[in-house]
């Protein structure tokens, strides 16, 4: 089977659009050579090419393709311009079921030439995020400029051009030729498979396979820095990067001076990794190390003397410029730049910066007491929990908004509590964070997260479909993490109602504020059903239920999750459907069907013991429920199991004495009456 590979090489590729691009290549390849059959696709993605090879069919098969045209009784007209569309004569047609058909025989296509047609159109719809211009005489766009195009059909060119009437395509055409790295082996190499490409690429210091460059940054950097006892702080986001940087990856070691080990760890990191891409190293403690690991593009003739004296050279500048900053941060107290706030603008509805801290710093004070903090300690971490939006440090890197102001509310003399409060109250900032489970910082991190939830959804911010520019959904699945993950007992309604207060008076009874607990309600499910739990049973314990207590929520859950995971249970949900659906059709007959059922009316044994059943155990769920005795509830519910077998065995409902009818549709009701208190038993799968 012919394979084909092929290549677009081009001026380098920002990192972060790498992999996609590799990924649209095979899906829009796949789809355009679909009549050849294409397999066993590998892409490959790097700084300057990205690439796919895959085996096809020799041929697109030949067929017979049916135009129908129109009916017999159509007028000659129509016929007539069936025909001129087609430039076929009335004896190429024939009568089939009414109308006229045009049949034609369609030759097979040699793959080669159908690659040819299909390429340029696919390369010209290319869906880059953003793509550029160069040069005269061609619309043709891509991620940068494209160089040069390789395609191989089985060891052969197969042949195409960009070019489109008077648009020149910039003069692109298919060849077999590519190249290698481009400082130490440039200039153009002819290849003929993509085994051949590999190799070629390969002896001249290119790695296509962002995989395998992956893991040599990764396996490379690890090795330097156990050589000296140390390990490289996890970050594979960094070593993604660094391989869509670089073709043929060298990793190094350098040296930190030590007049820069006593800045902050954070800093350090930061500073490394967002201006030069370098890896932090710790020593076997935890603590800093005084060395660095970073990534050459290339294997330096002279070991790599040069090149790591070049980068601590430039890491030098770099901390130095942070040391700058640390040292000109701490003149002055976080309590000094408070008042700065109030003069960078948060959103145009919600006021500054300083309004949106006092709104939390009243809000930590409400929200102290139910998490076990100490009111004066919340509110003062609150009041300065965005002062060091004003450091110079958290301007040149704001990632390290939180983290700059514990360490300078450490060096003002703040209480511990304080200053871990302030570096905790962004998180969790991603889905594998921590949350924080000191009291003062869960009172300050809900504070800031419900004030955003507040805040935006009063101000008709809420998030719409894809879009989420103030990440509420985030912070909505913090606050839920927060609350899970310290088993906190807050009626999260009440404190939606108690934050809105501290809004500008025309927000207060926003209309969208409603939307809050259900908004947080599906974030809860959405986090769930990512955790492989079972979120078609909170869906269930929430219909009607206006509870916004996230861990008694849970809690039921849990219990009726239980509860169904046994055969008792599983019974019991199949007979409450079974009820349900009963009352339903019948309601709608002459419903409904409420009210105590008339003991006097019982004909059957099994009618007697349901009723004696549910008259014990609807108020013992009533009583557990109250008492948040969920799983006990759960229990004498599903002690219900046997009774209601026996009952839908020998009851037949829809009696044909009409009173009995009414009777037993009451009874049903009751049950139903009682499930309802658990759940809604419909929204449960299975």
């Amino acid at each position: 089977m012919p394979e084909l590979l092929l290549e677009l090489f081009s001026e380098e590729i920002p990192a972060r659009m790498q992999q996609r691009a590799a990924e649209d290549l095979q899906r829009l390849l796949t789809e355009a050579l679909s009549p050849l059959d294409p397999r066993d696709a590998r892409t490959f993605a790097g700084p300057r090419r990205i690439a796919i090879s895959l085996e096809v069919d020799a041929t697109v098969p030949g067929s017979t393709v049916d135009e129908r045209g129109p009916r017999e009784s159509a007028p000659d007209k129509a016929l007539a311009g069936f025909m001129r569309k087609h430039g076929v004569e009335r004896d190429a047609l024939v009568l089939e079921n009414g109308f006229w058909v045009l049949r034609r025989d369609v030759p097979a296509v040699q793959a080669a030439a159908h690659i040819a047609v299909t390429i340029p159109a696919l390369l010209r719809r290319f869906p880059w995020p953003k793509s550029m211009r160069w040069g005269v005489g061609s619309s043709f766009t891509w991620v940068r400029p494209l160089r040069r195009i390789a395609c191989v059909l089985d060891g052969q060119v197969v042949p195409f051009t960009l070019a489109e009437g008077d648009d020149n395509g910039h003069g692109l055409v298919a060849a077999n030729l590519t190249e290698g790295h481009r400082f130490t082996a440039p200039g153009a190499f002819a290849v003929t498979g993509t085994q051949d490409w590999l190799s070629g690429l390969r002896a001249r210091q290119v790695e296509p396979c962002a995989v395998a460059r992956r893991t040599t940054i990764a396996e490379g950097v690890a090795r330097l820095a156990a050589e000296e006892g140390l390990g490289v702080v996890s970050d594979p986001a960094l070593i993604d990067e660094v391989a869509g940087l670089t073709e043929w990856p060298v990793p190094f070691l350098g040296q930190i001076d030590d007049e820069f080990m006593t800045l902050p760890p954070e800093v350090m990191q930061v500073s490394m990794r967002v201006n030069q891409r370098y890896f932090a190293l710790r020593n076997a403690d935890g603590s800093a190390a005084p060395r660095f690991a970073f990534v050459a593009n290339m294997e330096p003739s002279d070991g790599g003397a040069l090149t790591i004296a070049g980068n601590e050279r430039v890491l030098r500048a770099r901390f130095a410029d942070a040391r700058h900053f640390w040292d000109l941060d701490r003149t002055h107290t976080l309590d000094s730049r408070v008042a700065q706030l109030d003069r960078i603008v948060f959103h145009a509805s919600l006021g500054s910066q300083g309004e949106r801290v006092r709104r939390i710093v009243r809000l930590a004070g409400l929200i102290a007491p139910m998490v076990g903090a100490d009111t004066k300690q919340a509110e003062r971490a609150a009041l300065l929990c965005k002062a060091d939006l004003t450091t110079g440090m958290v301007g040149e890197f704001p990632e390290l908004q939180g983290t700059m102001g514990a360490y300078y509310a450490r060096h003002d003399g703040e209480d511990s509590a304080v200053a871990d409060a302030i570096g905790a109250h962004y998180m969790p900032r991603g889905q594998h964070d921590g949350v924080p489970h000191a009291p003062v910082s869960i009172a300050v991190a809900l504070a800031d997260k419900i004030d955003s939830l507040v805040a935006f959804f009063a101000a008709g911010e809420k998030p719409g479909g894809s879009g989420d520019p103030y990440a509420l959904r985030r912070a909505a699945l913090g606050l839920i993490r927060i609350i899970r993950e310290n088993h906190l007992r807050l009626d999260l309604a009440e404190i939606f109602v108690m934050a809105a207060h501290g809004l500008p008076e025309n927000l207060r009874l926003a209309p969208d504020l409603d939307l809050l607990p259900q908004f947080v309600a599906e974030r809860l499910r959405v986090q769930l059903r990512n955790e492989g739990a079972r979120h078609d049973i909170l869906a269930a314990v929430s219909v009607g239920n206006t509870d916004t207590d996230i861990t008694r929520l849970l809690a039921r859950s849990d219990a009726l999750a239980d509860m169904l995971a046994t055969e008792d249970g599983r019974n019991l949900l199949a007979a409450t459907k079974r009820a349900a659906n009963i009352l339903r059709i019948e309601d709608r007959k002459d419903g409904p069907h409420e009210g105590a059922p008339d003991p006097a009316l019982y004909a059957q044994d099994e009618e007697r013991a349901l009723a004696d059943a549910l008259a014990h155990t609807i108020p013992a769920v009533e009583s557990a429920i109250s008492e948040e005795r969920f799983a006990d509830a759960m229990r004498d519910v599903a002690h219900l199991r046997p009774v209601l077998d026996r009952f839908f065995e020998d009851v037949t409902v829809n009696a044909e004495d009409a009173a009995i009818r009414r009777n037993r549709l009451r009874l049903l009701s009751e049950l139903r009456r009682m499930t309802v208190l658990i759940a809604d038993f419909s929204q449960i799968e299975g």
